[in-house]
């Protein structure tokens, strides 16, 4: 290994432990309790350090999200074995739910936490790219099911964040503990998944009806 590329892998270990350091953090203490200089502290490096590799705490975190994202989408990579689009959307949801009920903090950091998206707004050269691109990937599977005729037809952008905001919110309570005083089965991965079954079931077979009201 010559200098350009050890230092270019010292480089890169010292973000990840920076990265690493974070959610350690995050995850004991709480977002607004981490500070950079904590953060310095845990990985035996100055404050200046780290501001060398990130701008601020939000970035920080922006990119844990984005640790996430590429985590849920090596996930997604079974899907492409599945021939039928409706099994595809119910294996993808099937899939959201592992990774949220197994990663909680990168869930967190991704999709309930400020942080990110308040990186975003700070920095007019970022956009929540992956974000994006697991949105299209389920209005691109909705559309597929409406053309093959497997779901009823209606707006599929609506559709999309409608079963993303069921299936998130099913996530959401599950990693908050919001479900164990209601069913104590309700925060086994198996029972999530089987419920998310029957909602979106049920959504897929009444959405036409409050198309056709408007």
């Amino acid at each position: 290994m010559g200098i350009v590329e050890r230092k270019e892998k010292q480089k890169q270990d010292i973000k990840k432990m920076i990265l690493d350091a974070s959610m350690k953090l995050f995850v004991e203490e709480g977002f607004d309790n981490v500070t950079i200089r904590k953060i310095a502290d845990l990985i035996e490096y100055s404050p200046t350090t780290v501001y060398l590799y990130f701008k601020d705490k939000d970035e920080i975190f922006f990119q844990l999200s984005q640790v996430g994202f590429e985590k849920m989408l090596e996930l997604n990579q079974n899907l492409t074995t599945i021939a039928n689009p409706l099994m595809r959307l119910y294996k993808m949801g099937e899939n959201y739910i592992h990774f949220g009920m197994t990663n909680p903090e990168y869930y967190d950091v991704m999709f309930i936490q400020r942080a990110p998206m308040d990186c975003i707004s700070k920095m007019e050269e970022l956009e929540w790219t992956a974000g994006s691109i697991a949105i299209e990937s389920l209005k691109g599977l909705l559309k597929d099911c409406m053309d093959k005729g497997l779901i009823q037809k209606a707006p599929v952008e609506i559709v999309a964040m409608a079963i993303w905001g069921l299936v998130h919110g099913m996530v959401s309570l599950a990693i908050r503990d919001r479900l164990e005083s209601i069913s104590k089965k309700l925060i086994e991965k198996d029972q999530l998944i089987k419920m998310m079954h029957q909602s979106i079931n049920w959504f897929l077979g009444t959405i036409d009806t409050s198309v056709k009201k408007k």
